[in-house]
């Protein structure tokens, strides 16, 4: 711990940075502040000061409120409470919903203006439900400390803080919540709430070989129970409308080799499909093997369509190192849609990428660094970024989607 850390001052905060904390200076110095926004004149604690270039700190009192300053939707996660005992997953649930959007757009532009020289507008827009952005998750983890205490971590810590309620999570989820209820020994729960067969509760880490039906449309995807799906109640849709509108329909052959990375159980591969018909030829790649056999049943209106089991960045490499001549002309023909991990595709993938020079690509982010980096990369090696959007598919937090379409110039 550092001579700073402990130390108490008074701070100006002037912008957002991403990962949901503020940015202001002290002597010189930037320092990283949570729980408060732009314009506000707040008391914050250091609780880092190991950093030569800047701290971190947590805000304890607002001096100066911002008119965009609001009632936490958390009680727990408010400004009122200990740092330490401050449940996290709501770190922007202080502000207006609103302001919310407008500085994750901001983020969003700022990122891909420096990292990939992408100067354009990204509007955020909201998903449909309560306007005070509560009651959209329909997964929630819960902790247990040693003491068989539940609840969700601190916010910036693996510490368990007890709390009444989840107001972020559908009445569904809350409704089977074991909040206030020990569980001794467990590592905690998962609490799931499909768009079929109601809410329930599962070992964290557990799925009991149980499957769901989650419904999006007219449609239906078989998964199992702790398997990964969209967390908000209307992402699923609204990415599959999102990834059906960014496709160039000009571009599109239906008999090319068309990719669905990262596939999952086939949501965005069926999003494809359902646009350009059954005669569709796409393959989703994905690494769980569980996620692909359900990927093999969504799929099956497609006669087109297979599942792969395979790390994505091995089944490029792959592709790019031992394609035939007709093989890597159909994959030049080629859209391929990518929805990676937080951590974004990566420099190898990218590569692959670029190597193999599909027509289109559709890139589906939750990370907006991950996001500037790798459309960098896309734009050194040849394409063009011709349509960008922004989701709120995590109100209340600072995480933010994007659908960007790039085309091969």
């Amino acid at each position: 711990m550092g001579e700073h850390v402990g130390a108490e001052l008074e701070l100006e905060v002037s912008n957002v940075a991403h990962g949901g904390v503020f940015v202001t200076r002290h002597e010189g110095r930037v320092v990283f502040v949570a729980d408060t926004l732009p314009g506000e004149r707040v008391r914050a604690r250091v609780v880092d000061d190991a950093h030569d270039r800047f701290w971190r700190a947590d805000t304890i009192a607002v001096l100066t409120a911002s008119p965009d300053r609001q009632e936490h939707v958390w009680a727990e996660a408010a400004v009122d409470r200990a740092p330490g005992e401050r449940a996290g997953g709501a770190e922007f649930g202080h502000i207006r919903p609103g302001r919310q959007r407008e500085l994750k757009r901001q983020v969003l532009e700022e990122n891909l203006r420096r990292m990939a020289g992408v100067d354009r507008p990204v509007p955020v827009a909201a998903l449909p439900g309560p306007e005070d952005g509560t009651g959209w998750r329909t997964r929630v983890r819960l902790h247990a400390d040693e003491d068989g205490r539940v609840g969700p971590y601190a916010a910036r810590s693996h510490r368990v803080v007890e709390v009444a309620d989840l107001p972020l999570a559908t009445e569904g989820i809350r409704a089977v919540a074991p909040l206030g209820h020990r569980l001794p020994g467990a590592q905690g729960v998962q609490l799931i709430h499909p768009s079929t067969g109601g809410a329930r509760l599962l070992p964290a880490g557990e799925d009991a070989g149980e499957a769901i039906t989650e419904r999006v449309g007219e449609r239906e995807f078989r998964l199992d129970a702790g398997g990964f799906w969209q967390v908000h109640v209307a992402a699923a849709a609204t990415l599959s409308d999102a990834v059906s509108r960014a496709v160039d329909g000009q571009l599109f052959d239906p008999a090319a080799a068309n990719l669905d990375l990262y596939g999952g159980v086939g949501l965005l591969a069926a999003a494809v499909g359902d646009r350009f018909g059954p005669s569709t030829r796409i393959t989703s790649v994905e690494s769980s093997p569980r996620a692909t056999e359900h990927a093999h049943e969504n799929l099956a209106d497609w006669v087109g369509a297979t599942a792969v089991t395979a790390r994505v960045d091995r089944y490029l490499s792959r592709l790019a190192g031992s394609a035939s001549k007709a093989e890597r002309a159909r994959l030049q023909r080629g859209t391929v849609v990518l929805d990676p991990p937080r951590s974004g595709a990566g420099k190898d993938v990218v590569r692959s990428l670029a190597a193999l020079g599909p027509a289109q690509l559709i890139y589906v982010a939750c990370d907006p660094v991950a996001l500037a980096r790798d459309l960098g990369a896309l734009v050194r090696n040849g394409y063009e970024v011709t349509s960008l959007e922004g989701f709120d598919l995590f109100p209340n937090t600072h995480h933010v989607e994007a659908v960007a379409a790039l085309v091969r110039t």
